[in-house]
């Protein structure tokens, strides 16, 4: 090719729908939140650590698991931070939290938001348990939040 023929560049936008999946095992465990108001892990064979959210394979053993087991849906805060502006997309009115919390049971974190009023209460080791939607629609949403007890 020689820079003597014409460029030609056209400007637009192209639409690419998509659907996202988690997987089969990203699948079951919404799928359960949402109908029976059940948290669910898998357990791994060789290290007996449970992972929630469930993964096929564990990140220390390299494992494939597949016992599903029931976790609690309270669990301890590990870390947290504090929302306190709002945008369109916000899951809550701030002020809220996202939470690093280890349900019991599990072996791993589960992050997750935290509905505190008063961000000041927010304390590391504080109990806190799911609130889950009353008309669930098959997203990690179907727990709306997690509250102190």
């Amino acid at each position: 090719m020689t820079d003597d023929i014409e460029k030609k560049v056209y400007r637009g936008r192209i639409k690419v729908p998509y659907k996202h999946t988690g997987g089969a095992y990203v699948e079951r465990f919404i799928t359960e939140i949402g109908k029976s108001n059940k948290i669910l892990g898998v357990k791994c064979p060789k290290c007996n650590k449970v992972h929630v959210p469930p993964k096929m394979i564990c990140h220390e053993c390299f494992e494939k698991m597949d016992e599903w087991v029931e976790v609690q849906n309270q669990g301890i805060v590990k870390g947290f931070t504090v929302v306190t502006h709002s945008t369109p997309i916000m899951p809550l009115e701030p002020p809220f939290a996202y939470g690093i919390i280890k349900l019991d049971g599990a072996d791993t974190d589960f992050v997750h938001i935290i509905k505190e009023s008063a961000p000041e209460k927010l304390r590391i080791g504080m109990k806190v348990k799911a609130v889950f939607k009353e008309n669930p629609r098959k997203r990690i949403l179907d727990i709306e939040y997690f509250e102190a007890i």
